[in-house]
């Protein structure tokens, strides 16, 4: 029979930032207007410690042909013209409807060259190698799904913004078959040109259900 326990992840600030071009820059906070109370606590250790682990092994051992292969499809991507924070939305809903916290499958074009990715577990700089450890997760995920539940445009400190709101559900490739729930939110901040130049992920809460 199978048994279960659950925890809560309360992530540090996971923050991004551009070296020469605006990118996104992804963290646990929301914008001033939309920041709630802090509460709860920091990630486990022993998730940082596995996490970061698995992607370090995974760039490790990944093969470099595979990821060139991946990196085509990316490059067609790459002819996207934005005029306004419309156009981002309408982006970003399309990225979602890819589901791509679990398929890898994002609009590239976007991001500068040279973001640097920060989280509670491993921080790196590239939208490349973010594309990469995406892709290199993927194939650990069993019937992943990500439900976008509302996304809204909204403007703070004189810039525009993007809040999405997500619920994120998948089966682990291990052989207790892990459930994750994971309900979160992500907040892109836009310059003037209405290109990213900050992605900051946060997420509210999530549920790991262990059965044997």
């Amino acid at each position: 029979m199978a048994a279960f326990s659950s925890y809560c992840v309360k992530p540090h600030p996971l923050t991004l930032r551009p070296n020469r071009l605006p990118c996104p820059r992804c963290s646990s906070r929301t914008p001033d207007s939309k920041k709630p109370a802090a509460s709860g606590t920091g990630t486990p250790q022993i998730l940082k410690v596995v996490v970061s682990g698995a992607t370090e092994l995974l760039r490790l051992f990944s093969s470099s042909s595979t990821y060139n292969k991946n990196r085509v499809s990316d490059e067609k991507r790459e002819e996207i013209l934005v005029s306004g924070v419309d156009d981002v939305v309408t982006i970003l809903k399309s990225d979602y409807d890819n589901a791509y916290f679990v398929t890898g499958a994002f609009t590239s074009a976007i991001y500068a060259e040279d973001c640097i990715f920060e989280d509670p577990t491993i921080r790196f700089q590239g939208k490349e190698l973010y594309s990469r450890n995406l892709k290199l997760l993927v194939p650990f995920f069993d019937h992943p799904s990500i439900g976008l539940q509302k996304i809204e445009k909204g403007m703070n400190s004189k810039t525009n913004f993007v809040l999405a709101t997500w619920k994120l559900r998948t089966y682990l490739k291990l052989p207790w078959k892990p459930l994750i729930c994971i309900d979160g939110s992500t907040v892109y901040e836009l310059n003037g040109d209405f290109n990213e130049k900050y992605m900051d992920l946060g997420l509210d809460g999530g549920t790991l259900l262990y059965g044997n």
